[in-house]
This record gives structure tokens, sequence and C-alpha cells, in this order.
């Protein structure tokens, strides 16, 4: 039976609260024999204080756990298992050679976007900040370098105007989860060869910052739409409507009209607009601070007479 070693948390996502780790329960289900799972906490405190979803996969079906600051700690432990492959879905650290050097088979990638676009840590959030109407998965074996392994298979996946980032996640996860299970039998009995990538159409995704979520009414509407759709969760869109502290949860974008920046206007009880460099932000959800997160009329409703318009 093909031992099988699996890498990372499935958090494919920022400010994901939890995971299914369809992909490890799917092996486990499956019959292959996983032998070690590979993890690590952020050394972000709010991770920290979060459940570990692999961890308690591994409690579950006694699975040795290692997490590991740098995978290389653990190199003669992995050794030891003797595995023939191993399996990495949204591990967040580098993989030296030496450690994909242990698998004959080597260390099968699953990366959120159509390689080579949106190489690097945020390949969800860019394909939203872009405005792009499809991303979709890869499944690629690893090299050194990141997200520049040959590419196995991709699926696409389409994006509507106003989809958020866990809704696209979802899709994501299904598209990979089911493309995964069809190559990996062929990748392991040799049937299935990847593709290089063109290096020369490479494109690359940031790391998000937490200052990231501040919406600036310099930007167009359209981009202020995309960010707010891109970073819920974390780092979240926040703003300030008069003295009202906020949290941005969806909104669109208006083009026809134009105002000042920054200048709140209210049509009526379901609309309140903010200038931009071009059009205006129709904003439909928020979350003021210590509230709950509610409607654009909510909200009127209780702090109208605090909105300048």
């Amino acid at each position: 039976m093909t031992k099988i070693i699996y890498f990372g948390n499935e958090r494919l996502v920022s400010g994901l609260e939890k995971s299914d780790t369809p992909i490890l329960r799917g092996l486990i289900d499956k019959g292959y024999e996983v032998v070690a799972i590979v993890s690590h906490y952020s050394d972000s405190n709010s991770r920290n204080k979060r459940e570990l979803e692999v961890a308690n996969v591994a409690k579950e079906f006694d699975i040795p756990l290692f997490l590991p600051k740098n995978p290389s700690e653990t190199l003669n432990d992995l050794k030891n298992f003797n595995a023939d492959i191993a399996i990495l879905v949204a591990y967040g650290r580098i993989i030296s050679q030496k450690v994909i050097d242990i698998f004959p088979l080597g260390i099968i990638n699953v990366h959120p976007s159509l390689l080579p676009k949106y190489r690097g840590p945020t390949p969800i959030e860019s394909a939203l900040l872009n405005g792009d109407h499809e991303t979709g998965v890869s499944i690629m074996k690893l090299s050194a370098g990141m997200d520049e392994g040959p590419v196995y298979a991709q699926a696409k996946v389409s994006i509507k105007d106003d989809e958020g980032k866990f809704s696209l996640y979802e899709k994501i996860v299904n598209a990979s989860t089911q493309l995964f299970f069809d190559c990996l039998p062929k990748i392991i009995e040799g049937s299935l060869e990847p593709i290089e990538q063109n290096d020369t159409e490479a494109t690359f995704s940031k790391l998000i910052k937490k200052s990231d979520g501040i919406l600036d009414w310099n930007k167009t509407a359209q981009q202020l739409t995309n960010e707010i759709r891109a970073f819920t969760g974390w780092p979240q869109s926040r703003a300030k409507l008069a003295d009202i502290d906020v949290i941005v949860t969806q909104a669109s974008s208006i083009k026809d009209g134009s105002s000042d920046s920054g200048l709140i206007e209210i049509t009526d009880q379901s609309c309140l607009t903010i200038g931009t460099s071009d059009g205006k932000l129709c904003i439909k959800r928020l979350k003021p601070l210590g509230k709950k997160e509610m409607p654009i009329t909510a909200f009127l409703a209780g702090y109208r007479s605090k909105m300048r318009t």
C-alpha cells in the first residue's frame, strides 16, 4: 500500500474559522495509508487560539503529528516513515529540496489558482482584488521554488460579480477535492505526467497586511468593492462613517454620478453611498464596532441622525 505523509492545514484563505479538511479526511476515507501529518500553528496570537483541525484528525485516527517551525527539523523523523509520496494543502512553510527528496514520487501540492497565475500566498484574495471572472485550482508537483513546479491538471472556477472570499473558497475546495482524487491514483501508478509551467507568464500574489483593510476613499468604487469581497474575515474592510467605526461586509460600486471622495449621501432608507475617486460606493451590509452585522436599513434606523448628508 502507498504510504503518504500529509503537509498542511487546509485553510486556503486567511480569516477562515474552520476547515473540514476534505482532502486529508478523503485520503483516510478512501483507504490511503496516511503515516504522518505535518502542520504548524501560526505565529499570530489570534490563530493560536483557534482549533487546528488536522490535529483533531491526527488524534482521531492515531496518526503521528509534527508541528515544527521548519519542516527540515523533522527530516530524520520523516525519513523513518519510508513514505512513497507527500500531499501538501495550504502548509504555509517553505519546503526544502532535502525534504522533497525523501519521497520517491515527490510532493503533490494543491494550489488554488490557474498556475502560473497567482503564485504565492494569497491567490484567492488576489483573484477577487483584481476583479477576475475566473480562477481555478492546479494540482502540481512541488519544487523548491515558490509554486514553480510542473502541473498535473487544472480545473476552472467561475467568479460571480458579487462573490465574496468564503463563497469562492467553497467552490475552489469542491473543485480541488474532486480534481485531486481524480489525479492521485494516476500519479501513483505513473500514468499522469506533469507539464512544466511557462515562467514568462507567471504573476505573483502578495501577503495581505491588517492595514490593507482600511478603506481609502481616494481609490475607485470598484476597487473598494473588490477589497471588501477579498478581505472578508481578515483583515476586514474598516472605515469611519461620520464618527462611527464600522466594518463594511458588503457593497457595490455605482458608476453613474459623482461626488467628493469620502462624502456620505443618504438617498433613502436602503442606500448609503460614499464618494470615491471614480463613482460611488453603495454600502449594503456592515458591522458597527461592538455590534452585530446588519443590513444598511437597520444601520440607518439607528444611526441616520449621526451621518452627515
